[in-house]
């Protein structure tokens, strides 16, 4: 099955992550894109259901996404939008997924990059963060019961049915129609002092708040305006984690977490999997912060640019603007030159992070088989078929990512804790 287009653009991010390039993830630019467009779609949303567009709506970034396949074909059958010719990320690299033509290390001077010492406060994990990443495994175990025998105290998750009215007038959208809704006091987005009125009530009990629309709120026939929701409590959300033990580890935990079968073994995998990110992290900047650069061919910088441009230009045609309109409108420069200028030392990292991941490659002799390209697809999709991802990107590029993966893993594996 062919990925669609929305999937294609996020794993060409993912797989520039997974190579350590800075490719677009730093840059302010893109920042700029999603929180422009998420502006763009959505109104503040302040109120009770009273205006429950609010659960409804979601920024035209994740909108984007969702329907993105659409809105190109859309697009594709109107003559008067705008094209999109996807980018070959391929070009300039061979079947080995080494830059063609470049010997990297002719153009940077590594430092020492086996044994690399991290420091240890680097490498160290709190016991807060460890019992934090338990509580999330423990969550995707919880159960829910409904409460109906106490009051409802502030952080309770509770499930009511209301009717708003002004004037004792009811108004469109401020009833829950008997359907019932949650809500989480403390968390919820609603009227200032509405969820706060449900404190000391019980299940069971009907009652009224009063409370005001703010002066700012988007509907402009109540804002200001006084209002009073008649509310009945059906009942509150409690959320129970399981009990942390070696029962519990063993019994749900085993195959998930490579035959874990005790809690201090899961804390010790726990700790094992908050360490790595940090060691890798540090390892790579200092890799980054040691080695020597040279002026780099300018077809990377070209290559660079062109899946920079990809990227805001399959947005700005999901969006069925002209690229330059999209930038202007969304990110905040006049053209693509000026995006580039502006992300110019953004770019040349991904350059330098390319030099240096090649040339460790060349001098270590790591190389990629065929049996590794399965491997890593199998870990980061869960299949290791990656037919429709060379469809959409070419082999050499995805020959590339699984090289700088390996390259990376080198070095990691290699890193000393202090």
């Amino acid at each position: 099955m062919k990925l669609s287009r929305s999937f294609a653009r996020g794993l060409s991010l993912v797989l520039a992550l997974m190579m350590g390039i800075s490719l677009l993830s730093g840059c302010s630019s893109q920042e700029q894109t999603e929180s422009g467009a998420a502006q763009e779609s959505s109104a503040a949303q302040e109120s009770s259901q009273a205006a429950d567009s609010a659960a409804q709506t979601s920024d035209a970034a994740a909108a984007a996404d969702s329907t993105v396949d659409s809105t190109a074909d859309a697009a594709a059958d109107s003559a008067a939008a705008p094209s999109y010719e996807p980018f070959d990320f391929s070009q300039g690299i061979d079947e080995n997924g080494f830059m063609s033509g470049i010997t990297a290390s002719d153009y940077v001077e590594l430092p020492q990059y086996e044994g690399i010492v991290v420091p240890a406060d680097i490498a160290a994990v709190t016991d807060a963060e460890i019992q934090a990443e338990i509580d999330k495994i423990l969550s995707s175990y919880a159960t829910t019961s409904q409460v109906k025998d106490r009051a409802v105290a502030d952080g309770d998750s509770v499930n009511i049915d209301y009717v708003g009215s002004v004037d004792g007038v009811p108004f469109d959208g401020g009833s829950t129609q008997g359907q019932g809704t949650t809500v989480t006091l403390g968390v919820t987005n609603y009227i200032p002092g509405f969820l706060e009125q449900l404190i000391g009530h019980k299940p069971g009990e009907n009652f009224d708040i009063n409370v005001t629309f703010p002066e700012t709120y988007h509907a402009e026939e109540l804002a200001g305006k006084d209002a009073v929701f008649n509310i009945t409590i059906n009942y509150i959300d409690v959320t129970t984690l399981p009990e942390l033990t070696d029962d519990f580890v063993a019994n749900f935990l085993q195959e998930e977490a490579y035959n874990i079968s005790t809690v201090e073994e899961l804390k010790a995998y726990v700790t094992e999997q908050l360490q790595e990110p940090k060691v890798r992290d540090y390892v790579f900047n200092y890799l980054m912060e040691n080695t020597a650069f040279k002026a780099a061919p300018g077809s990377l910088m070209t290559y660079m640019e062109g899946v920079m441009t990809d990227y805001y230009s399959y947005y700005a045609y999901s969006y069925g603007l002209d690229l330059e309109s999209f930038l202007q409108q969304y990110v905040g420069v006049e053209s693509l030159d000026a995006l580039k200028e502006q992300s110019k030392e953004s770019l040349q990292k991904d350059v330098n992070s390319s030099l240096l991941l090649q040339a460790i490659a060349e001098q270590a002799g790591i190389t990629v088989t065929e049996e590794d390209l399965r491997m890593y697809f199998e870990d980061l999709t869960g299949n290791a078929d990656y037919s429709s991802y060379q469809e959409e990107y070419g082999l050499p590029y995805l020959m590339q990512a699984v090289l700088f993966t390996k390259v990376q893993d080198y070095v990691f594996e290699k890193a000393v804790i202090e």
